[in-house]
């Protein structure tokens, strides 16, 4: 008797009293807005097939989803399509359209203000809109299993982001696909954030972080995007298990950021950069797989203490470029990275080649700053000077080392599924014309 009134105690905690399921059929604009505001707290508003005109403002906790067939909201390019601001609201299998255009405002399709906390965006469709989803103050929301499309206005840095994340802690962003616009995922000033198992196309960034501290980018998916992951400004994030395919400037980005755990990542396609480095430090990267990029890192200004094990260096065209005077050690505790290019043998079977290698030398360093001088690169003059260096390393200026590279690659599987898009955007880029986005202008960000 005690466990069953218990039972029914905690059943009419967890239900508001008076809450109901209420079928709304598609009406004039501002009917639905009329019903939310006569809604209950923990009402489920059930949307009929059809079109709904109007913004909505949602100020009490209520479910929004859909009967049987398609039910649109449409914003009528008034501002933002669905606001929230109250908690515990959940928006699911709509499709949410009809955003305004104003950047100053950060139009959006969905927003969720401050104290909006744990609000569930979950299997909508939200298409055409300035900005998708803006997560801007509520804490602990949940965007979940949505598609999520953008604009293609002629310049990119006019188009919306497709997750907006704004000083939003607790944030998971999981199991979305976000196509068009300007960054799949732009989160700035927040932290504690999980983004994964998100599959970005045909943008700016998959995912960039500015500000976005202690939280995680796992599992996801960039394909024929210009830049895959961008870690900027941030400290003590997760990057792991992460796929960069056919992207075009940077696979990788660490600026600014330190004692950052970088794991189980491929980078490959064509890629300018499949990891770049700039004055980042305390990082630990290891067993990532980099392929077929004109460069395989690039290192520079100043980057200090970070840890470079047993990844797999594959086919690019200059595996290293190496910005400093100083001589810099890539193995950690007997175990290196393994080179496709390093003609290694490993006579006691350990797994270790046993002849040290070195990713760059002093030719590399005139390449890099006098272009021109590739001409005279198969020269016997510049092959009598890499030979020197390898007989004399003393002779060698600063530049990364390899005490004990691997003599086998790791190996990061792509499903087949993911491999033909990526096969369908390949060299996409080499006939491009320039638009509006440098990736080394913070300013462009």
């Amino acid at each position: 008797m005690i466990r069953r009134l218990a039972l029914l105690v905690g059943l009419l905690l967890a239900s508001p009293l008076g809450a109901a399921e209420v079928r709304i059929a598609p009406g004039a604009p501002g009917a639905l807005q009329q019903a939310i505001a006569g809604a209950n707290p923990g009402d489920v508003l059930i949307l009929e097939p059809g079109h709904h005109p109007g913004a909505l403002h949602i100020t009490v906790p209520v479910t929004l989803t859909a009967g049987d067939g398609e039910a649109i909201i449409d914003g009528l390019g008034q501002g933002t399509a669905v606001r929230i601001d109250a908690p515990d609201v959940t928006i699911r299998g709509l499709t949410v359209t009809g955003s305004g255009m104003s950047s100053q405002d950060l139009d959006a399709g969905i927003k969720i203000h401050k104290k909006a906390d744990r609000a569930l965006i979950e299997n909508n469709r939200v298409l055409g809109n300035l900005h998708g989803v803006d997560i801007h103050g509520g804490h602990d929301a949940r965007v979940i299993g949505n598609t999520i499309e953008g604009t293609l206005q002629p310049r990119l840095n006019d188009r919306g982001n497709g997750i907006y994340v704004w000083n939003s802690p607790g944030a998971v962003v999981e199991g979305n696909s976000v196509r068009y616009g300007r960054d799949g995922i732009f989160a700035n000033t927040s932290k504690k954030n999980i983004f994964r198992n998100n599959t970005f196309r045909d943008l700016r960034f998959a995912v960039h972080y500015m500000y976005t501290h202690n939280s995680e980018v796992v599992g996801n998916v960039s394909i024929g995007n210009r830049l895959g992951f961008a870690v900027m400004y941030s400290n003590n994030v997760v990057v792991k298990d992460n796929l960069s395919l056919g992207d075009r400037n940077h696979g990788l980005m660490l600026n600014y950021s330190n004692s950052a755990d970088i794991s189980g990542n491929l980078v490959r396609g064509g890629t300018q950069k499949c990891l770049f480095i700039y004055n980042a430090h305390k990082n630990l990267i290891y067993d990532n797989r980099f392929e077929g990029c004109e460069i395989g890192i690039h290192f520079t200004a100043g980057s200090e203490r970070n840890v470079l094990t047993e990844n797999a260096f594959i086919g690019n065209r200059e595996q290293v470029r190496y910005v400093g005077t100083k001589m810099v050690e890539w193995s950690f505790e007997g175990r290196g990275n393994f080179w496709s290019d390093h003609p290694g043998y490993d006579l006691n079977g350990d797994g270790a080649a046993d002849n040290v290698f070195r990713p760059n030398d002093l030719m590399d360093h005139i390449l890099w700053s006098q272009p021109a001088a590739a001409l005279l690169i198969g020269s016997p003059a510049v092959q009598l000077v890499r030979w020197s260096q390898s007989s004399f390393p003393a002779t060698l200026p600063g530049g990364v080392v390899d005490s004990h590279p691997a003599m086998k690659p790791i190996t990061i599987p792509v499903p087949d599924d993911l491999a033909a898009i990526e096969a369908a955007v390949a060299g996409r880029w080499d006939e491009s014309a320039n638009d509006d986005f440098d990736p080394d202008d913070l300013g462009s960000h």
